[in-house]
């Protein structure tokens, strides 16, 4: 089975590793996984890494993601979202006083960097345990908020009590926590009841396949090699010489490097290596104390 990466829409109701699951078989991948989960009543784009490319997951994690969100003002819930038990309920004469202008104003000024408290109904662990599990035993341990940033986000539509909202952000963000805290600023509470994830790093909702077209497909037309996954690193393309060195495990010298490349790589950036047919062989980093180049990934030709 060739490597890469098959764009899903993942559909409601179903949970990331069952996605997984089911791209694995239909492509009989040995080994597969997502490159970011999404919750079970969340929607839209998971992409589906098998063999080789499992191991660019981690370039994937920590990148940029866009949404579309729902929020419903007046109604706070255990798990920030529609899923939870709710918690609170705002009085129906201050929900009614607010303005949409004062919406306006609220989600504007969550643009930009800003530290951020997960749910406590959420898959980071404390002391070995998901903060799921803990919650459901009525343990609700609070994590340290983590920086986030917010490049952008926007009102896309308004019915009151509920918003829509275009959001592009870093990874880590919790939309969810977003919106709580939207009902916080608001004054009247608020819980995330609609999600759909529209991109991951350099790629779109409008490219990703429906479960139940995936059979029919062929796997060329399907899978993304691992050399266009990556796309958004820089890259340089190497001889057979420096492809059969790094296919010993020998370090890449600056020399080997600028042989394949006019400008300078820049510093403390991942950099994609392909060999003469244009695939993936490895991913380097330059090494800040030495003209030579770090493996981050080599993988089997």
């Amino acid at each position: 089975m060739k490597n890469g990466m098959v764009l899903i829409n993942k559909p409601e109701g179903v949970s990331s590793a069952r996605v997984v699951s089911h791209v694995k078989q239909i492509f009989q991948a040995k080994k597969a996984g997502h490159t970011g989960t999404l919750d079970p009543f969340a929607t839209g784009l998971l992409p589906v890494a098998f063999g080789q490319a499992t191991r660019l997951s981690r370039f994937f994690l920590g990148g940029a993601k866009r949404y579309k969100a729902t929020v419903t003002l007046g109604v706070e819930t255990d798990t920030y979202d529609r899923t939870g038990q709710m918690i609170h309920q705002a009085d129906s004469r201050i929900l009614a006083a607010i303005e949409p202008e004062q919406v306006q104003h609220a989600v504007a000024g969550f643009k930009g960097k800003q530290k951020q408290v997960a749910p406590s109904f959420s898959a980071l662990k404390h002391r070995g345990q998901p903060l799921y599990k803990l919650a459901r035993q009525g343990k609700m341990i609070q994590k340290p908020a983590r920086p986030i940033e917010i490049f952008s986000i926007r009102v896309i539509d308004m019915e009151l009590p509920e918003i829509e909202l275009d959001i592009h952000c870093s990874g880590g963000t919790y939309i969810r926590s977003l919106a709580h805290d939207m009902g916080k600023q608001l004054g009247c509470g608020a819980h995330l009841s609609g999600l759909c994830r529209t991109g991951v790093s350099h790629f779109m909702l409008g490219q990703a396949y429906e479960l139940e077209a995936l059979p029919g497909l062929p796997p060329d037309r399907a899978v993304i090699p691992m050399a266009d996954c990556l796309s958004f690193l820089p890259g340089i393309q190497v001889d057979d010489r420096v492809a059969e060195k790094i296919g010993h495990g020998k370090k890449l010298s600056d020399p080997d490097v600028r042989f394949c490349r006019v400008e300078p790589l820049p510093a403390q950036t991942p950099v994609r290596v392909m060999d003469a047919a244009g695939r993936l062989i490895a991913v380097i980093e330059a090494d800040v104390d030495r003209a030579e180049y770090n493996y981050c990934c080599v993988f089997n030709r």
